[in-house]
């Protein structure tokens, strides 16, 4: 089902589009193709956090659900070196450029290409220098929904000049309906991480083993535990197969399961989150440690990193992410 969701400040409409199988349901928004609502049978409270009003996406839930790119995550610098030249980005985190820059995908409205109850097919073209990235790109994302309760998202990029894509898909998941994730178990089967500096940039990779970020045998997240911004390595490279990046576990027995073929898991506890003048789904705003952002993408600073899974994308190849999200409750 589709519906009017509101306009942006530049006059744009955004429209809201609802999926169901099994026992999920999902709605979906045409602006950053952003996961908007997510509803398990049984359950009386929203999965995944959104807003009421469309005006809190140009403000501080910018990021909530959308597809965040072309390159999510950081660059740093604002530039990355490409066939011997310098790209020179748009910095919006001091000198860094994150998740596309200000003007990134996520503040686009895509195009419905192909809408059924239980999948949409959305499309965003990119012109070349956007942002000041290169190429004309065409990005494609697939909605689907499969029993009993499993949200499966497919992207596809193509680009007539050589670039950079790595997109991720920026949810916050709270699976307590309660204000924080306090007490949720979150389980990633990494054994390495990427520590970084004061502005959040790589310094390398690192043995998981004694530190905050070994998440192998389950740990709680939330107000009062260490915080994290980090990425953590599930592999080397981007995989043509599905593999388990984690596993969210809230204290109402409300299971998350992600499944992914991208190298890296990028977790964010929202800890800086500031309680915003905007209602959310719950009907209260968000404040700090308000949800879990789990982001399946490629490493961060990939671009700049030498011996990081490549986002690099030459023109006439195809780049593609395939993320399934399995819900269940015990």
């Amino acid at each position: 089902m589709r519906r009017p969701f509101g306009t942006t400040p530049d006059g744009r409409a955004v429209e809201a589009v609802s999926l169901h199988a099994g026992d999920l349901s999902v709605t979906l928004l045409t602006l950053g193709a952003a996961i908007h609502d997510v509803r398990l049978k049984g359950v009386p409270y929203p999965l995944t956090l959104g807003a009421t009003d469309i005006a809190a996406y140009a403000g501080p839930m910018t990021y909530f659900g959308a597809l965040v790119g072309p390159v999510a995550n950081r660059i740093a610098g604002a530039s990355a070196p490409l066939n011997g030249d310098l790209l020179s980005f748009e910095a919006n985190e001091g000198t860094t450029c994150l998740h596309g820059g200000p003007h990134g995908m996520h503040t686009e409205v895509w195009q419905i290409e192909s809408a059924t109850d239980n999948a949409v097919t959305m499309t965003l073209e990119l012109p070349d220098g956007t942002g000041g990235f290169t190429g004309n790109r065409t990005v494609k994302a697939r909605f689907s929904l499969d029993a009993p309760a499993h949200l499966r998202l497919v992207i596809e990029a193509e680009t007539d000049k050589d670039t950079y894509i790595n997109i991720a898909n920026h949810s916050y998941w709270s699976l307590d309906g309660t204000p924080t994730i306090s007490g949720h178990i979150l389980t990633i089967p990494a054994d390495r991480y990427t520590p970084v500096d004061r502005a959040l940039i790589p310094t390398g990779v690192a043995d998981v083993h004694g530190t905050d970020f070994d998440f192998r045998s389950g740990r709680a997240v939330g107000d009062g535990t260490p915080r994290i911004d980090h990425n953590l390595c599930l592999s080397d490279a981007p995989r043509d197969t599905l593999q388990h990046a984690c596993t969210l576990t809230g204290q109402s027995g409300v299971t998350l399961r992600i499944d992914t073929t991208e190298p890296g898991l990028q977790v964010y506890d929202a800890g800086k989150q500031s309680s915003a003048p905007y209602v959310g789904l719950t009907g209260k705003p968000y404040g700090a440690f308000c949800g879990m952002a789990l982001e399946p993408q490629r490493w961060p600073d990939g671009p700049n990193q030498t011996g990081f899974p490549t986002c690099r994308l030459n023109a006439g190849d195809v780049y593609r992410q395939e993320t399934v999200w399995s819900f269940s409750k015990a």
